[in-house]
């Protein structure tokens, strides 16, 4: 029976990735499903031209409580059949008690989910995929389900990348907003020598904030191989870029999700966590690389602006192979 559906996932830009599968699995259960997507304002750019989703709300964190009451008066008048909340935390928990749906479900941890109708678990421990994690919510309402991500990629915006592509490449994302996150500079660096073997050009991706720490892995290399694109290509470029590369090679971050959304080949970074949290890639090619037998690995979900050890082995002692 075809439905109302309201998802709200406001948490970071990699769990809006991993959402997308369940909205596809909605989507393929019923192609006329209506799905609308409540995601943070920053965000919602890498859901633009979604072919599954009807709508797409942002919640602006900078008027956060005047912005959950608009969006709730919106919601109510939507009259959703289903409301859908993978998001752990009290503001969307809030959002999904009061829009009036008439059946509304999300993970136990929510400190609002004695308002759902159906609550499920949410276990960091465990090794289930945060995908699953999800999809567990709807396993009785479809058939079949789909685990991979999804972006939506323009032609025109291949077209747009076609100069970036005149040779084999390769695209790094050396950043992370948790500095024990990210392989150090001294990885990178003879990462990029290694690469070099080739006649390649070497792509380092990010955002805005990632622009400082990319340029100083390409300081290390004076020649114009190694291309500082951080701010300067949208998350869906990044993506596109990513999709034709002969390798891309990330942290525990989100160019990770953008990867496995795009299904291409990655090589994945490991420092303070672990891919046993559910968080790791899911493209058909890709590897997983990180320091063995640490006691102290891992050290936190989203780990540290520092070592709490303050020896970082988990990331200074990352082998190439």
């Amino acid at each position: 029976m075809t439905k109302r559906y309201l998802i709200i996932q406001t948490a970071f830009i990699g769990d809006v990735i991993l959402a997308t599968p369940l909205v596809e699995s909605l989507k393929q259960n019923d192609s006329k499903n209506q799905i609308d997507v409540l995601v943070k304002k920053e965000n919602s750019a890498v859901l633009k031209n979604n072919r599954n989703i009807n709508a797409v709300y942002t919640l602006d964190k900078s008027k956060k409580i005047q912005s959950i009451f608009s969006l709730i008066r919106k919601f109510r008048k939507n009259e959703y059949d289903i409301v859908i909340n993978l998001h752990r935390f009290a503001s969307s928990g809030l959002i999904t008690s009061l829009c009036k749906g008439k059946e509304k479900r999300g993970f136990r941890k929510n400190p609002f989910s004695w308002f759902y109708s159906k609550k499920f678990d949410h276990s960091i421990e465990n090794g289930i995929h945060e995908v699953d994690r999800n999809l567990s919510i709807i396993e009785d309402l479809v058939t079949e389900t789909i685990r991979r991500p999804h972006i939506d990629i323009a032609e025109e915006i291949y077209k747009e990348l076609l100069p970036y592509q005149t040779k084999t490449y390769y695209c790094l994302a050396p950043a992370s907003v948790w500095e024990t996150k990210a392989a150090p500079i001294s990885v990178w660096k003879k990462l990029i020598e290694t690469l070099s073997i080739d006649d390649c050009h070497i792509f380092l991706l990010g955002g805005p904030d990632d622009f400082e720490k990319s340029e100083e892995v390409k300081n290390e290399f004076k020649n114009s191989q190694v291309s500082n694109l951080c701010g300067k290509l949208s998350l869906i470029e990044s993506a596109g870029l990513m999709k034709n590369a002969k390798r891309n090679y990330v942290n525990d971050s989100a160019p990770l999700h953008l990867a496995s959304a795009v299904n291409a080949p990655v090589s994945v970074f490991y420092c303070s966590t672990s891919p046993k949290f559910g968080f790791g890639p899911l493209s058909d090619d890709s590897q997983i690389i990180e320091v063995s037998n640490l006691a102290c690995k891992p050290c936190g979900l989203h780990g540290h602006k520092t070592c709490p050890k303050g020896h970082f082995k988990c990331g200074n002692d990352l082998s190439l192979g």
